[in-house]
């Protein structure tokens, strides 16, 4: 059976193992700070892959940062990472065949193969933490757009200017349906500019009145995103994945988008594929199609 050498690649932390065919992880789990300095990052990425290349057919990232469509290198920087990292060039840190994608992009493919939208050819995933990531699946192909960066949850949600967002921008639905959102509606709401996502969760667990106006909130505007992303998409399922979509009633979000969009009928569900969906998604999407070269 092949296998593929997965590295996830975030701004904080860098993760690999190695995947089946199956999208089964086979391999031992290890998790490296990211480094700060570019040349570090490829040390690590280098150290890395000689310690694992000679077990498997294929390399897999799934990094931050859009993915261009041969990919290959990434489109721009992403501003949690080492300046340069874009700069990458990924097929010259090994021998084998390298395959690169977007983490979210490979988070959705898992949910597609091995999850919560298995079975269904139309899916939307959207990861809710410190911000918002996205995966489109589109009669069972991995929607890329034009230029490799479709699935960018950065559309506006009001015209106020008043909340900045990761982009540069302002108000984009990251802005709102984020762990960073629901932090920012709290201090809104509450006037204390000290409040923690924790505290709201805290208290909506012990039935606190303005911590359940807070989440609320935080949740409809969340529903609103995907009440225009079902209405576009028209998919079978959205799938919520990401350390605050533990937090979502997806009942609700099911019955309330339903309510409201002009397209059929979908349903909203948490993820499936667990932790290392990033990684399963990349090693699944590279044995896939990553072994041409």
């Amino acid at each position: 059976m092949r296998k593929a050498l997965a590295i996830d690649v975030g701004g904080t932390k860098i993760y690999s193992t190695i995947i089946d065919e199956n999208g089964q992880i086979v391999g031992d789990i290890e998790k490296y700070s990211t480094p700060k300095i570019y040349n570090e990052i490829l040390e690590l990425f280098k150290t890395i892959i000689s310690k694992h290349e000679n077990e498997v057919d294929v390399v897999a990232f799934a990094t931050c940062g859009a993915v261009n469509n041969s990919n290959d290198g990434i489109l721009g920087s992403t501003g949690n990472i080492a300046k340069d990292y874009p700069k990458t060039d990924f097929k010259s840190l090994s021998n084998n065949p390298v395959f690169v994608e977007n983490d979210a992009n490979c988070a959705a493919w898992a949910e597609h193969i091995i999850g919560a939208s298995k079975g269904y050819p139309y899916s939307v995933m959207l990861t809710l933490g410190t911000g918002v990531g996205g995966g489109i699946i589109l009669d069972n192909k991995l929607y890329k757009g034009k230029s490799g960066a479709a699935g960018e949850m950065h559309f506006k949600m009001c015209r106020t200017a008043t909340r900045n967002c990761t982009c540069g921008s302002h108000d984009c639905f990251e802005a709102y349906a984020s762990g960073t959102g629901l932090r920012l509606t709290a201090v809104e709401i509450s006037g204390n500019p000290d409040i923690t996502t924790y505290d709201v969760i805290d208290g909506v667990k012990n039935g606190n009145e303005l911590m359940l106006k807070i989440f609320n909130t935080w949740q409809n505007d969340i529903l609103n995103g995907l009440i225009g992303l079902a209405d576009i998409f028209d998919p079978d399922v959205v799938v919520l994945s990401g350390s605050m979509a533990e937090f979502v009633d997806v009942d609700f979000l099911t019955e309330a988008v339903n309510k409201e969009i002009v397209t059929q009928p979908t349903k909203v569900v948490k993820a499936t594929a667990g932790n290392y969906s990033g990684m399963i998604g990349a090693g699944l999407l590279a044995l896939k199609v990553g072994t041409n070269g």
